[in-house]
């Protein structure tokens, strides 16, 4: 987002001051920010912190003192490179939608080329009138880009749909927008993270330390490059990154069965998850009672990458080795006996590196090529070298 100019425009919803945050985070992500408010919005929500939090006066009033001689709705207008409603009510969607400009927000927005994006929240029947239906929809096939709203708690007293998303991911819905480019276009990617878990009965079970923080990263940057994501997930405590088909699973079979199932129809693979080796083999109806000892009977796991690299047909193969020890010589290995195209591998035993932090390191191994080293960095930022390696391997194989 670094370099990006964007308008954020605040319309008089009660979820205004949530906006407060989505400037916050904007900025922190390397966007230059102008917040336009209407004036309704001021009763909820201040110029003042907007205005500190931004770096720049609040456009506010279109006939206020001029301090510089440019118009400025239309310099603001020029100046964007997006322009994103939040929270959008159900009154400026439809002035938007029936080309009313009589404030600083529907003037500017009228007035601008650039991308728009409108995050609706409002009272549940509100969101769900024909009228407003009627006017997202109208508002869709002119190129606005339309944040469906949550469902919870409202201000008015009621649960429903017609919450305002949180801040964090509206900016991720911006960044994923924002940042897309061509470069996999027309690619299907299919992403497997998190660890799996072999229950034991209907309460515990056996699992790993995997985050799934980097699968999500990857599946996220590949959204940016333009593909067509599927994202097979075992449990975390992530949120789901836009614009990807999400899968939910737990364990290592039904991880197995999404993938396998999906495997004709899709370019690219990324074994993120970290799968579980063994299950148990008879697994409690109930839960077991508190007992001085207990014996699991364990059998083993599929291997769902070594089964996809044996009758792999055009699709390019990525695996993930998390190593303890020799960890070029182990990685090589599997990059032959699993059939992969490349292996990112990891050093899971130091303490920057691997399950549960953000960051990771490790080497890139291929069948017919030396390693690459990858240097300890932000999970976020070796996602995308990860992508940029795929992009040369889809390219080398004509995808």
């Amino acid at each position: 987002m670094r370099g990006k100019h964007i308008i954020v425009a605040v319309s008089a919803g009660i979820a205004a001051y949530k906006a407060i945050e989505v400037v916050s985070r904007l900025r922190k992500k390397g966007a230059e920010v102008k917040v336009v408010m209407t004036r309704n919005a001021t009763n909820i929500a201040s110029p003042l912190t907007f205005g500190e939090i931004s770096g720049h006066p609040v456009a506010l009033d279109m006939f206020e003192q001029v301090h510089q001689w440019d118009v400025e709705h239309i310099a603001l207008a020029t100046w964007a490179d997006a322009y994103v409603v939040v929270p959008a009510t159900a009154n400026v969607i439809g002035k938007i939608y029936a080309g009313i400009a009589d404030d600083m927000l529907t003037t500017t927005i009228m007035a601008t080329t650039a991308p728009k994006y409108i995050c609706p929240a409002m009272n549940t029947e509100m969101y769900n009138n024909p009228i407003t239906q009627r006017n997202l929809e109208g508002l869709r096939s002119l190129g606005y880009h339309i944040m469906e709203p949550a469902e919870g708690w409202l201000a008015c007293g009621v649960t429903g749909v017609g919450r305002l998303p949180e801040p964090v991911a509206i900016v991720e819905w911006l960044e994923a927008q924002l940042c897309k480019t061509s470069e996999l276009e027309g690619i299907t990617v299919l992403v497997t993270a998190g660890g799996t878990q072999e229950n034991i009965d209907p309460v515990r079970y056996i699992g790993n330390r995997s985050s799934g923080k980097m699968g999500y990263a990857i599946a996220e940057q590949a959204v940016r490059m333009g593909a067509n994501v599927i994202l097979v997930s075992a449990p975390t405590s992530l949120s789901v990154p836009s614009g990807v088909e999400f899968v939910p699973v737990d364990s290592a079979l039904s991880m197995q069965e999404a993938v396998e199932s999906r495997y004709k129809n899709v370019d690219v693979v990324v074994m993120a998850a970290a799968v579980s080796d063994f299950r148990v083999l008879h697994k409690a109806e109930q839960k077991i009672k508190k007992m001085e000892s207990m014996t699991l009977e364990l059998v083993k796991n599929p291997d769902i990458l070594q089964g996809l690299g044996s009758h792999k047909e055009h699709q390019i193969l990525v695996g993930f080795a998390a190593e303890t020890e020799h960890v070029i010589k182990y990685g090589q290995d599997k990059v032959a006996r699993k059939n992969l195209d490349m292996l990112v591998a990891n050093d899971v035993s130091k303490s920057n590196a691997g399950f549960n932090v953000d960051t990771n390191e490790g080497y890139f191994l291929y069948p017919d090529k030396e390693p690459k080293e990858m240097a300890n960095m932000k999970k976020s930022e070796l996602a995308q070298y990860i992508m940029k390696e795929v992009v040369e391997l889809v390219a080398n194989k004509h995808l």
